[in-house]
């Protein structure tokens, strides 16, 4: 089982659960992150460290949300690894409370 990054993080791009992380699983794109399953060894310590909620193990991700597991393992192939904490994005607590932002992912 791994953890899945979900919707809450498009356009947030906090980075708080990757200083927590220790196998180094988030990777980073423009404006979101995800979890390389490979890599997770669902520890669960980055779920406490996300501001905006959007770190759930896989079994409990919302039926809604369901399509950022596959998002997640699609994504991770491609995008470099994260090891250290950044800014969250410029308009991050604009973006932070905004539903349905799956259009605004940046692939």
């Amino acid at each position: 089982m791994t953890h899945v990054v979900t919707e809450s993080c498009i356009s947030c791009r906090y980075t708080d659960c990757v200083d927590v992380c220790p196998v180094d699983c988030f990777r980073e794109g423009p404006n979101f992150l995800v979890i390389d399953p490979d890599e997770c060894i669902d520890c669960a310590v980055c779920v406490a460290e996300c501001p905006v909620n959007a770190i759930f193990a896989e079994e409990d991700v919302p039926s809604e949300q369901m399509n950022f597991i596959k998002i997640n393992i699609d994504l991770a192939r491609t995008w470099p690894s994260i090891t250290k904490t950044k800014a969250p994005l410029p308009d991050a607590d604009q973006w932070k409370d905004v539903k349905e932002k799956l259009g605004q992912l940046v692939r």
